[in-house]
């Protein structure tokens, strides 16, 4: 089991096979670039266990909503605000776009490719993006 006291390899297996595993490191390792990697990369979810600043981080956050665009949820408002990033977001799951910033949400592109995955994520569009593709 991990925990607070584990060691950087004990915490690298035991992600690798299940990164949930990642919120019972210590916080030095949950500011690990390698562990948190390997973290998101099998649970996107992961990166709400990373340090804050690896959730500002574009490589990072990138990484965890390929895995799971809903992952999007946990990432800085800068990259929330970040085109590439949120275009990987939504082609993962189009429900992501409700956590994109205002601006993006009222983005054409970025909004057609989300209910493309997922109609349903037409209600995250900006208000007036929404009755123009309603009609």
């Amino acid at each position: 089991m991990i925990n607070e006291k584990s060691t950087k390899s004990e915490v690298m297996e035991a992600v690798k096979q299940n990164g949930y595993v990642l919120c019972y490191a210590s916080e030095e390792l949950r500011n690990d670039r390698d562990v948190v990697l390997e973290a998101i990369k099998q649970y996107g979810y992961a990166l709400y266990y990373a340090s804050e600043a690896l959730r500002a981080d574009r490589e990072f956050v990138l990484e965890a909503v390929k895995q799971n665009g809903l992952a999007l949820y946990y990432a800085s408002d800068v990259l929330k605000a970040d085109r590439d990033v949120v275009m990987e977001a939504i082609k993962q799951d189009g429900r992501a776009l409700y956590y994109a910033s205002d601006v993006l949400r009222a983005d054409r592109e970025i909004v057609r490719e989300a209910i493309k995955q997922d109609e349903y994520a037409l209600n995250y569009a900006s208000d007036e993006l929404r009755k123009e593709l309603n009609k």
